[in-house]
Parts: C-alpha cells; sequence; structure tokens
C-alpha cells in the first residue's frame, strides 16, 4: 500500500521522497484505520435493548457530529445527524445511536444511503413503531472543487413506519429544530 501511496504521490507531482512527504504513506494508512473503521463493525453489535424504561413516546437524539468520505470523488463530508424513533416495548441506550452512526459514517458514502443504512438498521435491530433520521452536511467534494460553493448544505432524511405520517414526522421537525 506506501508503494501505491508513493506512486500517487509522483502522480500528482511531487516527490514522495522529500523529507515532509517521506512519512506521508504510513500516515495516511494509519488515517484509514480510524476513517473506514466502520467496515470492521457490525450494527447489531452496538444495538443492545433494554425493556425496563420503555415508554410509548418520541425518543430523540440530536445533533449527533459525524464525519465520512465520499465514495464518489473520495473527499470528507461532515455535519450533524438527528435520529428519532417511537419505542414498541424496546429502548436502546442513547450513546448507542451515536455508535450506530459512526459505523455507517466510517465507510465510504454517500449521505443519502448514511440516513438510509441508520434507519433500517434501527427498523430492523429495535423493531420501533418508526424511525426518522435528518442529516445535515457540507461536502468538500462541492466546497473545494467542481463548483465550489462553499456555504452549501445538503440536507436528507429517511422515514420509516409511523414517521410516514405527517403529524408524527412534524413533530419529530419541531423537535430538533427548536430545542
Amino acid at each position: 500500500m506506501q508503494k501505491n501511496l508513493r506512486e500517487i504521490l509522483t502522480y500528482i507531482g511531487d516527490n514522495p521522497a522529500r523529507e515532509g512527504l517521506n512519512e506521508t504513506p504510513k500516515r495516511i494508512i494509519k488515517s484509514w484505520q480510524k476513517l473506514f473503521a466502520g467496515y470492521n463493525q457490525k450494527p447489531e453489535s452496538v444495538l443492545k435493548t433494554f425493556t425496563e424504561g420503555s415508554c410509548s413516546e418520541m425518543v430523540i437524539l440530536k445533533d449527533i457530529e459525524f464525519y465520512s468520505m465520499c465514495e464518489h470523488h473520495f473527499l470528507p463530508f461532515f455535519g450533524t445527524i438527528s435520529i428519532g424513533y417511537l419505542p414498541d416495548k424496546k429502548v436502546i441506550g442513547i450513546s448507542k445511536l451515536a455508535r450506530l452512526v459512526e459505523i455507517y459514517a466510517r465507510r465510504l458514502q454517500i449521505q443519502e444511503n448514511l440516513v438510509a443504512q441508520i434507519a433500517d438498521s434501527l427498523m430492523e435491530n429495535l423493531k420501533p413503531l418508526g424511525v426518522m433520521v435528518v442529516c445535515k452536511a457540507k461536502h468538500m467534494c462541492i466546497c473545494s472543487r467542481g463548483v465550489e460553493k462553499h456555504q452549501a448544505e445538503m440536507i436528507t432524511s429517511a422515514l420509516r413506519g409511523v414517521f410516514n405520517r405527517h403529524e408524527v414526522r412534524q413533530e419529530f421537525l419541531q423537535f430538533i429544530q427548536r430545542i
């Protein structure tokens, strides 16, 4: 892998043997271990559920920070994700929601798939009445190349179950916007 990265450094016009770049291939490989750690984790491994303390009201964790890599340009995108679900006899620890975001964000992604994967994983493992995931992110592929729009933010959502009903969706959106 280091040899391939040295070839890439040469391709872009730099000298991989110069002092500042000499250790760069090793540093890139080490950074990829963190950036792509989601491939080594299974979502169900973090989704421990509880029946004790279960409720019948909406549960929301908002503004979960994340960092991911665009599968189209291999450039970062980052922002926040808010998750809401309506329990059906089981709840999940709130830190598990943040861990679930990390698992999917730490893979090559597009934002539309990221929210869908989180929602589908919760529906499959938690079996709630419904789930909604909203993501707001900045993409370096649109900021640093192409159209170079630095303030552009992309917003995506995934709705499952009862969140397809207008009033449930609106309640969730009101919570994440005003609190």
